[in-house]
């Protein structure tokens, strides 16, 4: 019997997948950038429930690394992480990107897929017809994507770009579980791939009003 496989990604939105074999058993996606902590194990325990198999079942985990923003793509590999580490199990961690250009596998020629990276700019990758990356993965603003490639992705709608019809427009968490075999493994490094939008202060900053201290007889 093959090995049940969850797949795991928050590098865009919340994605979580089973297979078993190459066979993709569920795949499910809440797409509210702001809830990565609050909605993952719930979506776990909601696939395995759908599947009909305890979270003890599972034999494998896939764990999609970005590139992605700091705070929602760090809930995923930690909780990855965890969960491997707890059933006594090697994590397998992929480069999203990767995972979204196998969806899209089989375009005639080469294609670029992309996400959003924040701050007008795109995450992007370019591959080869069967999916294989040959360029990235990169961060900068739409207008350096390579030029007349096919594109897809999350990223498109959101910076503006048109889509090439049959490209995906949702990572899909069931195809990283059923094929994390056939893409290379990036390291359990979340691919941030630049500094966090939020950093700590490096200077203190007063938060009382001053008082004046006034002695008697003088003004």
């Amino acid at each position: 019997m093959d090995t049940i496989v969850l797949g795991i990604d928050t590098s865009t939105a919340v994605s979580v997948g089973l297979a078993r074999g190459s066979k993709v058993l569920v795949s499910l996606h809440h797409d509210d950038p702001r809830a990565h902590a609050e909605q993952l194990m719930p979506l776990i325990h909601r696939g395995c429930e759908e599947v009909g198999i305890a979270l003890t079942d599972i034999g494998e985990v896939a764990i999609g690394v970005g590139p992605g923003p700091y705070t929602g793509l760090r809930v995923g590999v930690a909780t990855g992480r965890v969960l491997a580490h707890l059933a006594g199990l090697t994590p397998h961690p992929v480069c999203s990107l990767d995972v979204l250009a196998r969806q899209w596998a089989g375009v005639d020629g080469e294609f670029v897929v992309c996400t959003d990276a924040r701050r007008h700019e795109l995450y992007w990758a370019r591959y080869d017809t069967s999916g294989n990356r040959l360029d990235g993965p990169n961060v900068t603003c739409p207008e350096e994507l390579p030029k007349g490639l096919p594109v897809g992705g999350p990223g498109c709608l959101v910076r503006g770009l048109t889509p090439t019809s049959g490209s995906p427009e949702l990572l899909d968490a069931g195809v990283l579980a059923a094929s994390w075999q056939t893409m290379p493994d990036v390291g359990l490094e979340p691919l941030y791939l630049r500094d966090p939008d939020a950093t700590v202060p490096t200077t203190r900053k007063a938060t009382l009003t001053p008082t004046r201290l006034t002695l008697p007889g003088l003004r």
